[in-house]
């Protein structure tokens, strides 16, 4: 598993089913990205300018939406991640 630093977030977008638009299957390129993903792993937070730990405010397992073109997408044992900073994450779903 990946191990995010600092201010870094792992999330698991949470996949969306085919769209079919009057008997046209899109493509998933051509598909809106989701922005709701499940919180994997989150690094130990930022530091101020004192040097003081801000820790994350999100945990593993929290469900969170994100900004729409956010992170770096990476594949780790056949499943898509996606790595953020805590600043492009918009809320947490309760």
């Amino acid at each position: 598993m990946l191990k995010p630093l600092g201010d870094r977030i792992v999330l698991r977008v949470k996949k969306e089913e085919e769209k079919n638009i009057g008997g046209i299957v899109l493509a998933s390129s051509a598909q809106e990205k989701p922005q709701v993903a499940e919180v994997v792993a989150v690094g130990v937070g930022s530091r101020t300018l004192n040097g003081d730990l801000v820790e994350p405010s999100v945990k593993v397992g929290d469900k969170v939406f994100f900004e729409k073109f956010a992170g770096t997408e990476v594949k780790v044992d056949d499943e898509l991640l996606l790595i953020v900073r805590e600043a492009e994450i918009l809320a947490i779903v309760e």
